[in-house]
């Protein structure tokens, strides 16, 4: 799905000075990170704006939203129980306390408008909002949107989603918010620079490994064990385990053996990218879970991959996988089915030809949006400037 959603969206009609917008997606890096990057978009829209992020001490939030820049505001979690139990019995008073703290925050920050992401950080921002008011704009990145925003989507018009799976009322697809570091990177160009950059050869068909921002212990037991016969076929690899992780997949032996030949493939492990576009650049192929911002992202930069979803859930994950393989741009494994020989007679053939890879990059690439976070910044700023009073606004 190539966006040409911009153009529709148009520039704001009116740019509303200094606009005061609070983003909500905490939890996970799924959530947060379009949250931050619509936030970025708007910056650069508008350099007057005042964005502020609303999280919580679970999760992500107070690691990735300061170090972008953006004033976090905490307000008490609330997950919501999938079972019956005692848990869900306490969950009222909890959105209770939850709703009064984030109207609070908004009363402070004299907010504008809630742009909200899904989970559970969401759903009091959302309450909130309506509470005073404000108006909502909702974004969903999954094909199967949550409890959250299946709510907030009965709330108002302004509701974008990443897929036309995702049926939400009012729902104009837009794809993922993503950064400019993800959808300008030209992976052909910075391919010779970011394999040196992680100690890679210059020469050799790379495969990416990686699970997510936590790993994923599946996907690196398959791909350490599979490295011997990706050494043998030739394929060099980039292991990004999770910062959890390291250790276990070093235990595995996967640096080449000391008796091997001196020239034999890389395997380079690693627990963290800050920054997955040199990863991006410096792979051929990519090995991962599929999470709506991982799918969004290959797609971007044209990146084949085989998609493993994660096996527990509400199977949102293979779901955003779908397009990206039913157009040629990526496979799909099961995590009971992935192991040493499906990477050896999966991957390898692949990674292995060039002309398969041109292929698959092409259908990825036809499957992937580049200006999502222009265009639903464009949308808030239009929000902002429709809600205020005619003598508060400016051209």
């Amino acid at each position: 799905m190539r966006s040409t959603s911009g153009d529709s969206a148009g520039p704001p009609g009116v740019v509303p000075a200094a606009a005061r917008v609070v983003v909500a997606g905490g939890g996970t890096a799924g959530h947060i990170e379009p949250a931050l990057n619509l936030a970025d978009a708007l910056r650069r829209l508008a350099p007057d704006v005042q964005v502020t992020a609303l999280g919580t001490e679970k999760g992500l939030d107070t690691t990735l939203i300061p170090a972008r820049g953006y004033p976090l505001e905490l307000i008490p979690p609330v997950p919501l129980p999938r079972r019956l139990g005692r848990a869900l019995l306490a969950t009222p008073g909890r959105v209770r306390a939850a709703v009064a703290a984030a109207e609070q925050v908004l009363r402070r920050v004299d907010a504008e408008v809630v742009v909200g992401f899904g989970g559970y950080v969401a759903l009091p921002a959302y309450l909130a909002a309506r509470r005073l008011g404000l108006p909502l704009v909702v974004h969903e990145a999954n094909a199967r949107p949550g409890l959250a925003n299946r709510g907030a989507a009965r709330m108002t018009r302004h509701v974008f989603t990443a897929t036309p799976r995702a049926r939400l009322p009012h729902a104009i697809v837009i794809g993922i918010p993503l950064r400019p570091a993800i959808t300008g990177l030209d992976r052909a160009s910075a391919r010779a620079g970011a394999r040196a950059a992680f100690g890679l050869r210059p020469d050799l068909p790379t495969l990416l490994v990686f699970g997510g921002s936590q790993g994923a212990r599946s996907i690196n037991h398959a791909a350490a064990t599979a490295a011997p016969l990706l050494r043998a076929a030739g394929v060099q690899v980039l292991h990004v385990t999770g910062p959890k992780n390291l250790d276990d997949v070093l235990a595995m032996g996967v640096a080449a053996p000391s008796d091997g030949p001196s020239d034999a493939p890389p395997y380079v492990v690693v627990p963290f990218v800050d920054g997955m576009a040199g990863a991006y650049a410096a792979a051929d192929f990519a090995l991962c879970r599929c999470g709506a911002l991982t799918c969004a992202e290959l797609a971007a930069v044209g990146l084949p991959a085989a998609y493993v979803p994660y096996p527990v859930g509400n199977g949102e994950q293979r779901l955003n996988a779908e397009p990206i393989v039913a157009a040629g741009g990526g496979l799909l494994v099961d995590d009971a089915d992935l192991n040493a020989r499906w990477i050896r007679d999966t991957v390898v053939p692949r990674i292995t030809d060039p002309q398969v890879l041109a292929r698959m990059s092409a259908a990825a690439s036809h499957a992937g949006s580049r200006d999502a976070d222009v265009v639903l910044a464009r949308s808030v700023l239009n929000v902002v400037a429709e809600h205020r009073s005619p003598g508060e606004r400016r051209r």
